[in-house]
């Protein structure tokens, strides 16, 4: 076990990472808003703490927790400037947010390296630690789809004039979930940024964009447990298929296809189907024995 950790040790580090990433995407579609921002704020999270560290000596956790904040108040702005937008407009203004992101790191100077990027910014982070994070993330997100806070998560995606009905503030929520992802997304950039010890305007692009929605799309876009999912297969499919060679992006594409088809919901909606049938034949079973005994 030892000897595999260490070999996969990149892999385990970037899943963690890549969780993040898809859960900055997911938790706005949970509240009914198409938005990217989170791959923005991946990208100001991870240049916020390199710039924390570099120019300002800061040390590990302080300069991660300083991407994050900063991130999560723009995007925050954002979802004020942008919140009357729906649909598909809203998701090219938010993928116009990220562009600008890494249009501005480009144009930074001395303060983001400029075309170059950042260089320098190295910190000391432990998997364990990553995994903290992760689980107290997980552990709050997985709080929104209990009871009735879920119901009302649930009411805002699907009938938002049902919902306003209701007394539910649907605009505080949605504005609430640009707060959310802002600040997971600063997360997963900050301590990207600071294992790499590294960040370029490059990094912060639409591939980001479509690795977390394709995370999303297979995985399951109603649970964290989705995203999770979603970060397993595309993190360590390349490992999976690599005896393919050139035709693994092929294989990737198809992949990818296939889920939006056939897995609507994603292998979580399909698990949870399976499972379902599965409680239903034993009750029904079990109410057939019951009768033969009566």
């Amino acid at each position: 076990m030892s000897t595999w950790y260490a070999m996969n040790v990149v892999l385990v580090q970037t899943t963690l990472t890549t969780l993040l990433l898809a859960l900055s995407i997911q938790v706005p579609l949970r509240f009914g808003v198409f938005s990217f921002a989170g791959v923005g704020a991946f990208g100001i999270g991870g240049y916020g703490s390199a710039i924390a560290m570099v120019h300002l000596g800061w040390s590990t956790w302080p300069a991660v927790a300083f991407g994050a904040v900063v991130a999560g108040l723009v995007v925050f702005l954002l979802g004020l400037v942008v919140q009357r937008l729906t649909g598909l407009y809203m998701g090219m203004a938010t993928i116009a947010f990220t562009l600008i992101v890494s249009v501005l790191a480009v144009n930074g100077g001395d303060l983001t390296g400029g075309a170059m990027g950042l260089y320098g910014a190295l910190g000391e982070i432990s998997v364990l630690q990553i995994l903290l994070v992760v689980l107290l993330v997980v552990a709050l997100l997985h709080l929104t789809e209990l009871g009735g806070m879920g119901r009302r998560v649930d009411a805002v995606r699907d009938d938002p004039e049902l919902a306003n009905a209701l007394g539910v503030d649907v605009v505080r929520y949605r504005q609430f979930s640009f707060l959310v992802s802002g600040l997971i997304g600063g997360l997963a950039g900050a301590i990207t940024t600071l294992l790499r010890s590294t960040i370029t305007p490059a990094e912060v692009n639409f591939h980001l964009v479509i690795l977390a929605l394709t995370a999303i799309v297979v995985g399951g876009s109603r649970s964290w447990v989705g995203a999770l999912i979603g970060a397993v297969i595309f993190v360590w499919l390349p490992t999976w298929i690599g005896f393919l060679a050139e035709w693994e992006r092929v294989a990737y594409g198809v992949i990818v296809a296939v889920a939006a088809i056939y897995l609507p919901l994603g292998v979580l909606g399909v698990a949870k189907d399976l499972w379902h049938r599965f409680r239903t034949r034993e009750e029904r079973a079990r109410v057939a024995a019951l009768a033969k005994e009566s």
